[in-house]
């Protein structure tokens, strides 16, 4: 009876020091509440602006964390490490139509801005990923180079379907225009970056600068730009209902499959079936191919000679007609030999190095 009479005075200490360890790590990693202009890593926002965070530089070996596997769209969406990074805007919503519409701004830990801006666009398909994923290589520029990295979530296709995706790409970097001047950036030198499917969104927004079509007013900032200056494309898909005869003439077939089918990501995304007559203007509307022109911003092409999600030759047209309405040297085409649908060849420091440099050039 003692025994016992003991275990009933120790028993409530024992729950409330397991309670609080369980609020210490939820306050941590899932900060309850949201200040209006985003919050930091730590849930917090002092008076004013961001909080100073990590020690102001990378971690021995920074981990190019959610870089995309060879056989997966859209690759891993573990988040990439940036507790090095001082100055974070976590969660700023852009847009108030979905919980969805919300990025993450990085900013340099050295120099007095304004600053130069990467927009990471992730992949995924247009029915999964997430922001700060596959950001890596973008933060190679914040780290080296002085650029502001914004990391860009937006709705799916399964909570809409397109043109939301565009329409929020466009209404982000409308907010990050807009508000330029609160987050030290040079609303002039804006550049995008995304992959697969983020390629697809960033290879728009270079070809399609404020066209009405693609906008939609009700997220806000009516009369900002949502103009880019510069962008890169990492194997996106880019005009949908010609990838299945291309892959068939490439003498392999996609591992997703038919994309004319009810099935494939590129049809939930438009909602149509790719290869019928109801899709068809869909897909010419999705197309970055549609809407180049003189204007068309520079843009640096990256693909695998071994995808099997995209095929090659999608972004081998897309660079052809590029050159013939901007001139070669607005344009460059890399094919990557032996990559897959990304993988290390995409974000080898040397590569990462090479675009950064085509950036460096237009942006700075």
């Amino acid at each position: 009876m003692k025994t016992v009479k003991g275990l009933w005075c120790i028993l409530p200490v024992i729950i409330l020091m397991v309670s609080c360890a369980s609020n210490s790590t939820t306050d941590s990693q899932s900060p309850k509440g949201e200040p209006p202009q985003g919050r930091q890593a730590n849930g917090m926002m002092p008076p004013g602006g961001p909080m100073s965070t990590g020690t102001g530089g990378p971690p021995p070996g920074m981990p190019a964390n959610g870089q995309p596997p060879s056989n997966a769209p859209g690759g891993d969406f573990q988040k990439t490490d940036t507790s090095w990074i001082k100055t974070k805007y976590l969660d700023l919503a852009y847009a108030t139509k979905s919980s969805s519409e919300k990025l993450d701004l990085y900013l340099p830990n050295e120099g007095n801005g304004p600053f130069p801006l990467i927009i990471e666009i992730h992949g995924g398909g247009f029915m999964g990923g997430s922001k700060s994923g596959n950001i890596a290589p973008m933060l190679e520029g914040l780290r080296k180079r002085g650029y502001a990295v914004a990391s860009i979530g937006y709705r799916l296709s399964a909570e809409a379907i397109f043109p939301a995706a565009i329409n929020d790409v466009k209404a982000a970097v409308k907010y990050l225009r807009a508000n330029a001047e609160k987050y030290n950036l040079d609303p002039d030198k804006f550049a995008s970056w995304g992959s697969s499917a983020g390629g697809n969104l960033s290879a728009l927004l270079a070809t399609s600068a404020d066209n009405p079509s693609l906008i939609d007013p009700s997220l806000g900032n009516a009369g900002v730009s949502d103009a880019v200056q510069a962008a890169v494309d990492w194997f996106g898909p880019l005009y949908f209902s010609t990838m299945d005869e291309q892959f068939k003439a490439l003498g392999v077939s996609g591992v997703a499959g038919s994309t004319n089918s009810p099935d494939s990501a590129e049809s939930k995304y438009l909602g149509r079936t790719i290869g019928t007559a109801d899709a068809q203007p869909l897909v010419e509307m999705a197309s970055p191919y549609t809407y180049i022109s003189s204007r068309t911003s520079p843009i640096y092409i990256q693909h695998g000679t071994a995808d099997r999600n995209i095929p090659i030759t999608q972004s081998k047209i897309f660079a052809e007609k590029l050159r013939a309405a901007i001139g070669a040297g607005k344009v460059v085409f890399e094919s990557l030999e032996g990559a897959g649908h990304g993988g290390p060849q995409f974000s080898d420091p040397k590569n990462v190095a090479k675009i950064l440099d085509f950036l460096d050039k237009f942006l700075k």
